[in-house]
């Protein structure tokens, strides 16, 4: 892109009254260069069935255009009007609550005919109207897509010819690789196949999840074709893919394969929300870029992130610009709020944008006219920031649908309160205040050896290819960490019968025949010495002794009773019962070091495993030496800009002054102005960064 977007979506029809000159008055003051449109309301520009009324988008457009403000046009799909329903009862998504009921967005079946019929109608009927208008700088299909639970009649048939097909035809294949036989659920006739809705297996529901997911990439790649027939060369296509909620954007996205969804786009983007005022880490920022940068191993845009958002959320003074240099130090190309005013009516009337209800400007819009001349002054020096990390994460839609069948806390009565995103999260978060930057993989990715280390988080259900590929990896040289819960089970959720772990037994030199959850079940060893302290990383060492970095420390939620063989243990179960078993090994194998944890722990003894790993790998890092400290550390990020320059981005998502030492080569903050040496104390004032340009070509 030529230049960072930023800006707000904007719908002119929600207006109670007649602004839209004052609008883009305000915006234009606010720097604010783009907006997006349309995706939201299907029902104003088609109020009955074939009467299209194009008039409120026509008129932004040609005032945008006017203005000079770009334009991101949504297919307005993903909410349907209710003549539709009153015809076709039928686009109503049945799911394993029954029918749905009209009201909500995101309600229908996104395989039922009539549906795609009139969706594909109101696509083609907008971008006629859209497609030539100069300022349209591209499109975003649909909305924060998924496949809404549709689980009717059309799609368990659709399921049946799906499974047919991965199976050759072969019920007895199915059924040995699913485990039917066990309490009669044995299918003999592709017609006595049952509703899957009601399911036991694991197994089989799994399977139908990831045919669930399938279907809403397919759906957008759909869209994709359909907008590419009128696109302009110069027009991207994209979507807001977003991620699992946990009052905030948390975690992997269960319910689409985003790996595969971002293949029919041109530029990925996605929706990021998160708590703010005392709460505001950077963390939920950092992950969800990191996230979405990887799909297509290059820049994004965030469409949507919170001005002032929740009650809750309104930002402290800075904050909105901290968040917003946030976005763009993760690789994002843009940073647009969700939304520009605050809603009259309706269900997220309380969801307030860049302006409130009073249309006044406010402290929050204040601040964003100083982020929008801020990008207009230095952004050619952050737009298409590319990043060369070292580490990646590896994601498996596969595995966590797998531990959503079976908790890793589950007991008879519940299903456990731990998740596959609870163990993402727990290590990515580790590496984030360790200030180690990280790129996502999943399981179809390729290339695996363009990093020195591959942290796995619960790889559940995994193929033996896969498998066979992560154990080729560390044979080569790669450095693997990976925790409990993997390689358990294959891709269709059946559990190996071989010892444990599955293929992966010897790279990790152990194997375990049980596991529990942890009860007054502490830890013991030594995390510090030997190769760190021999390491590139030996300035980041605690110089505290392994016992007290264990000390009063536990085993938590989970734990495998690891048996080494040929692995050196690094921390061992105290325990009664349990001493003498292993918790934490590394082995070599190859010409690579691969560590594996058994059970979950705190952050600081994560931090202290994951301290030797990236050793091993030749990593340097700056670590957070306290985590007993509620403060995160100052968080740096990086990349290199289009001129061929590294950018070192520095923020304190903090109440408190912090100082930190630049220890790169001699640059210019791009917030100042001021030359930094290398090795010059930086002061950074609560809620804020400092962006250092080096100076010299890297």
């Amino acid at each position: 892109m030529e230049k960072l977007l930023f800006g707000a979506a904007y719908y002119e029809e929600y207006m109670p009254c007649e602004r839209l000159d004052e609008d883009i008055t305000l915006m234009k003051k606010a720097g604010i260069n783009t907006v997006r449109i349309a995706e939201s309301t299907w029902s104003t520009c088609e109020p009955q069935e074939g009467v299209f009324d194009f008039s409120h988008v026509e008129r932004v457009l040609c005032k945008m255009e006017e203005a000079g403000i770009g334009v991101i046009v949504g297919t307005p799909t993903y909410a349907i009007p209710a003549w539709m329903v009153k015809s076709h009862p039928d686009v109503l998504a049945t799911t394993i609550k029954g029918q749905g009921i009209y009201g909500a967005r995101q309600i229908m079946d996104i395989t039922n005919p009539a549906y795609l019929y009139y969706a594909e109608r109101i696509i083609r009927e907008l971008m006629k109207r859209v497609a030539d208008k100069k300022c349209v700088i591209g499109y975003q299909l649909d909305n924060e897509t998924k496949y809404y639970g549709t689980a009717g009649k059309n799609v368990q048939e659709r399921f049946v010819k799906y499974l047919r097909r991965k199976f050759h035809d072969d019920l007895n294949a199915m059924n040995a690789e699913f485990g039917l036989d066990y309490w009669s659920n044995r299918i003999d006739a592709w017609e006595d196949f049952p509703d899957v809705r009601g399911t036991i297996n694991g197994s089989l529901g799994a399977e139908f999840e990831k045919f669930q997911r399938s279907l809403a990439a397919e759906f957008l790649s759909w869209q994709a074709g359909i907008v590419n027939e009128y696109r302009k060369e110069h027009q991207f296509i994209t979507h807001n893919l977003d991620f699992a909620w946990k009052g905030y954007s948390w975690g992997v996205q269960p319910d689409i394969d985003q790996y595969k969804t971002a293949k029919c786009l041109t530029i990925a983007g996605a929706d990021i929300y998160h708590p703010t005022q005392d709460e505001l880490t950077g963390i939920e920022i950092a992950f969800g870029g990191d996230l979405i940068r990887s799909l297509k191993q290059d820049n994004y845009l965030i469409l949507e992130t919170q001005a002032q958002g929740f009650p809750g959320w309104t930002p402290y003074k800075g904050q909105l610009r901290l968040q917003a240099y946030s976005h763009i130090a993760s690789g994002s190309n843009s940073v647009m709020y969700w939304h520009w005013h605050s809603i009259h009516n309706a269900v997220e009337s309380y969801w307030k944008g860049l302006l409130s209800h009073d249309f006044q400007e406010n402290e929050t819009y204040l601040e964003a006219c100083r982020i929008g001349k801020e990008f207009q002054e230095i952004g050619s020096h952050l737009v298409n920031l590319k990043k060369q990390n070292e580490v990646a994460v590896l994601v498996s839609n596969e595995a966590l649908t797998a531990l959503k069948w079976f908790g890793i806390d589950a007991m008879a009565s519940d299903n456990g309160q731990v998740s596959y995103n609870d163990v993402v999260r727990w290590m990515y978060d580790t590496l984030y205040q360790m200030n180690v930057e990280c790129d996502f993989i999943w399981p179809e990715s390729e290339n695996l050896s363009q990093y020195k280390m591959i942290v796995v988080p619960a790889l559940y259900a995994a193929s033996d290819e896969l498998l066979h590929r992560l154990t080729e990896y560390v044979q080569e040289g790669g450095v693997l960490a990976a925790t409990f819960k993997t390689g358990f089970a294959n891709e269709n959720v059946k559990i190996s019968h071989e010892i444990q772990p599955h293929i992966l037994r010897h790279c990790f030199g152990i194997k375990y025949h049980q596991f529990t959850f942890p009860k007054n079940v502490m830890l013991s060893g030594e995390l510090i010495g030997g190769d760190a302290a021999e390491s590139v990383n030996c300035k980041n060492v605690d110089e505290n002794s392994a016992d007290e970095v264990l000390a009063g420390k536990e085993a938590k939620v989970f734990m495998e009773l690891l048996i080494p063989e040929g692995a050196d243990t690094l921390v061992y179960y105290e325990h009664y019962n349990w001493k003498g078993y292993s918790a934490v090994t590394k082995n070599s194998y190859g010409k690579g070091k691969a560590y594996y944890i058994g059970c979950m722990t705190d952050e600081q003894v994560l931090s202290e495993i994951l301290d030797r790993a990236l050793t091993d790998a030749g990593i340097n890092f700056k670590k957070k030496t306290n985590f007993s400290e509620k403060e995160l550390p100052v968080i740096i990020r990086k990349g290199r800009n289009d001129f061929g320059k590294m950018v070192w981005y520095y923020f304190n998502y903090s109440e408190k002054e912090r100082k930190i030492i630049h220890e790169f080569q001699e640059g210019t903050n791009l917030l100042t102005g001021n030359r930094v040496e290398e090795g010059e104390s930086i002061t950074i004032s609560p809620w804020n960064l400092a962006i250092i340009e080096e100076n010299e070509l890297c």
